[in-house]
C-alpha cells in the first residue's frame, strides 16, 4: 500500500506543476482578451470538454472521471481569469492600491 501512496502522490506533484502551467495560459488570456465577455465562450468549454473526452477515451480514463474533473477545472479557471481580466482593465488608481 505504502509503494502505492507513493506513486499517487508522485503523480499528483506532476498534475499540480502542469495545472500550474495551465494557470498561466489562463492569466495570459486574462490580461489580453479585449472584453468581458470574452472570457466564457460556451463553445470553447465544450471544445476542451469533447477534446479531452476523445483524449481520455484513448488513455483509458474513465469519462465519468474526466468530465467533471475538467468541467470544474474549467469553471475555476474562467473565475480565475475574470479576476485577471478585471485587474488587467480597471482604472490605474485602482491597480496603484
Amino acid at each position: 500500500m505504502d509503494e502505492l501512496r507513493e506513486g499517487i502522490d508522485r503523480l499528483d506533484r506532476i498534475l499540480v506543476r502542469l495545472i500550474a502551467e495551465r494557470q498561466g495560459y489562463i492569466e495570459a488570456a486574462g490580461r489580453i482578451k479585449p472584453r468581458k465577455d470574452d472570457v466564457r465562450l460556451e463553445w470553447r468549454i465544450e471544445d476542451v470538454v469533447a477534446k479531452v473526452l476523445a483524449e481520455a477515451e484513448k488513455q483509458g480514463l474513465s469519462k465519468r472521471i474526466a468530465e467533471p474533473v475538467w468541467r470544474e477545472m474549467i469553471d475555476r479557471c474562467i473565475a480565475h481569469e475574470h479576476e485577471i481580466w478585471a485587474f488587467e482593465h480597471a482604472p490605474a488608481v485602482i491597480k496603484k492600491s
